[in-house]
């Protein structure tokens, strides 16, 4: 085969520094397009950007030229720096350290969109830190 064929959805997902919520509906969609633009301008095509005040979730096909690991460091920093210099909330923002991404197979990814689409429902219910217990429960992971 003389070239290269990927096609890996990856689930990401996020928080703010401390959990704070920063992302209030004013500027939601500012900093979820923003988002959605910086893996698009990395080769990554984006499914859905959604979150609530404290986390985000990101669907989105890795582009096989980086790692994720690059991707996700890239529109972290890029999206922070963004919110800081447009002055999109009052105080110094910052997305947590770490993140989770997940491999999601082509037959999954609607009901990961949905997923993701239900976001502010789904956490009435559920804290981020139940959350990603869940996932790391359902990925048997460790912390």
């Amino acid at each position: 085969m003389p070239q290269s064929y990927t096609r890996i959805w990856i689930h990401a997902v996020w928080g703010t520094k401390h959990r704070f919520p920063f992302i209030n509906i004013d500027v939601e969609g500012i900093i979820h397009d923003f988002i959605r633009e910086q893996f698009r301008v990395q080769g990554c095509p984006v499914r859905i950007v959604n979150g609530t005040p404290d986390h985000v979730h990101c669907l989105f096909l890795l582009t096989p030229k980086k790692s994720i690991a690059d991707v996700i460091k890239q529109v972290k920093g890029s999206s922070s720096h963004f919110i800081n210099e447009q002055q999109l909330i009052d105080e110094k923002f910052g997305w947590q350290n770490g993140y989770g991404a997940f491999s999601v197979s082509d037959s999954a990814t609607e009901i990961v969109f949905k997923y993701i689409k239900k976001q502010k429902q789904h956490h009435r219910i559920e804290t981020f830190e139940q959350e990603f217990e869940e996932m790391f429960t359902f990925y048997d992971l460790e912390e």
